[in-house]
């Protein structure tokens, strides 16, 4: 059994840790950066300080993997706090609700695209979160869904190719959306899948060609963009 006390201790190290972790990102930001996160890159800037994800890098190196700490700086709401988190979390350890929960919150393409590619998709329930998140309205989480397949589709290594032909299905059913958050990642979703073998570039292309000839003109963006994309990596191969 926990001791109450060290539970409590353990969770004011935590707060101790990312209130420390927060003045080093403070020390580390210039309001250059902070402009050119809002002017370039369409950044929320309202609850950030302006720090280079280089630096955020080494502030994720200098404290380590820790999955307590990383739920410490995700509940501050700061930009920069929440992709440190992504970098010093323990994927084993990442639940479905939390990642629900983290999801829910994601405000900027950089957040949710950041989150996915560092930790989600290393997260035991990834696969799992597909389906339901690109059912939501939410905007970033339904772009979430398919920055999660985007990655797994880069990073997963064992994943046979049956979830990804299925996944693309829903790549295609919600491409109807014209929300350019959504169709960017469904675009290089589909385009990562068929990245990965001769197998799933065919399957890939195929919805491109369906979309493409879509009735719904975000749907033919997206089919065209992929398509193209599809093509080009055909002829390196």
């Amino acid at each position: 059994m926990t001791d109450s006390t060290d539970t409590t201790h353990a969770r004011s190290s935590d707060r101790t840790d990312s209130a420390r972790a927060l003045e080093w990102l403070q020390d580390h930001a210039s309001n250059d950066t902070r402009q050119a996160m809002a002017s370039r890159y369409g950044i929320p800037t309202e609850n950030a300080y302006g720090v280079s994800m280089a630096h955020m890098k080494v502030l994720g190196k200098q404290l380590g993997l820790d999955h307590d700490l990383a739920g410490a700086l995700w509940a501050t709401g700061i930009y920069e706090a929440r992709v440190v988190a992504s970098l010093v979390d323990e994927p084993a350890r990442v639940t479905s609700r939390q990642m629900d929960a983290w999801c829910r919150d994601f405000d900027s393409w950089a957040v949710c695209d950041t989150v996915c590619f560092n930790l989600f998709d290393r997260a035991p329930h990834a696969w799992q979160k597909i389906d339901p998140w690109s059912r939501r309205p939410e905007e970033f989480v339904k772009r979430g869904a398919f920055a999660l397949l985007w990655s797994l589709a880069l990073h997963d290594r064992t994943t046979a190719d049956r979830p990804f032909v299925d996944a693309l299905q829903l790549a295609e059913r919600e491409a109807v959306d014209d929300r350019p958050m959504v169709t960017k990642a469904i675009t290089m979703a589909l385009y990562a899948v068929g990245r990965r073998n001769a197998t799933l570039h065919a399957a890939a292309s195929a919805t491109a060609k369906r979309l493409s000839e879509s009735a719904t003109a975000s749907a033919r963006v997206v089919g065209r963009s992929a398509a193209s994309r599809l093509t080009r990596r055909g002829r390196q191969s």
